[in-house]
């Protein structure tokens, strides 16, 4: 679990690190829905998005293997959508049956495209992470969401508490697995059993974890409080953000990539169509 990269800042310089924060959000999201638009089965769309995500992490100058390792905290997720999808799609031609086990050709194929569509996001949010601080992140909410002050709703607050869940997440994570080495050295066991005792030997952790976070919480909490911090009246920021020529280059490349993963959309319809 401590290996786990998703909510962790890779402090460097690089084309990626100086984009603006705004921009590397938005191009995220945008990132997101690409994702999203590749066609069922049109897995060169998918592939247009993994090329992508390589080159973001060159220039990002971010070790490729600290990308792939946020891959490690939905790892049972992923798996388990491909399961369901290999085991209950009951589409296509019949390749493999046994006993009462059967596998078609387009489950197969749609437990593929789950789990490209799922690593492709977790890597695309997680480069967003590696290459913007936490500070960084809640200024460009706070800065994106500003419109919504008109109608009374608390922007700074909101993106605060966005920052501190993600500066929170690798902290929580050594936390957990330190517990679990303490439990380790007074006996207790978390890989026998089957489902239900491994899930009633998490009680020991949930407890430790919990507490302590109530802990570090309070602490937070007296550390704003001694800085007098008071919300977002009357707040100043130190740096500005400003949009520069990356942010127009980052821009246009998402929107290359969006733009290729509709043209093999729409290439694929037509080919089917016709």
């Amino acid at each position: 679990m401590k290996d786990v990269s998703f909510g962790q800042y890779y402090p460097t310089k690089s084309f990626v690190h100086n984009l603006d924060a705004r921009i590397k959000i938005l191009l995220t999201i945008a990132y997101i829905v690409a994702v999203f638009l590749v066609g069922q089965f049109q897995f060169m769309g998918f592939l247009l998005c993994l090329i992508f995500v390589i080159l973001a992490t060159a220039f990002a100058k971010v070790p490729f293997f600290r990308v792939l390792k946020s891959i490690k905290g939905i790892l049972f997720v992923i798996v388990l959508s491909a399961i369901l999808q290999l085991f209950f799609n009951q589409d296509g031609a019949l390749i493999f049956e046994w006993s009462f086990i059967k596998i078609y050709d387009k489950g197969l194929l749609m437990a593929g495209f789950i789990i490209a569509r799922i690593t492709l996001v977790v890597l695309g949010a997680s480069l967003l992470t590696l290459t913007t601080s936490p500070v960084e992140i809640a200024d460009g909410i706070e800065s994106l969401l500003y419109p919504l002050k008109w109608i009374k709703f608390p922007v700074h607050e909101f993106a605060l508490i966005m920052s501190i869940a993600l500066r929170f997440i690798p902290t929580l994570l050594e936390e957990t697995d330190r517990i679990i080495k303490a439990q380790k050295a007074r006996g207790a066991d978390f890989e026998s059993g089957n489902i239900f005792k491994k899930a009633k030997a998490l009680i020991p952790i949930l407890i430790p974890l919990l507490i302590c976070s109530f802990r570090r919480a309070d602490e937070l909490a007296d550390a704003m409080d001694a800085r007098c911090y008071s919300g977002s009246k009357n707040r100043t920021k130190y740096k500005k953000m400003r949009l520069s020529w990356r942010d127009l280059v980052g821009s246009l490349v998402v929107a290359l990539l969006i733009f290729g993963i509709v043209q093999f959309n729409v290439t694929g319809f037509l080919a089917v169509v016709l």
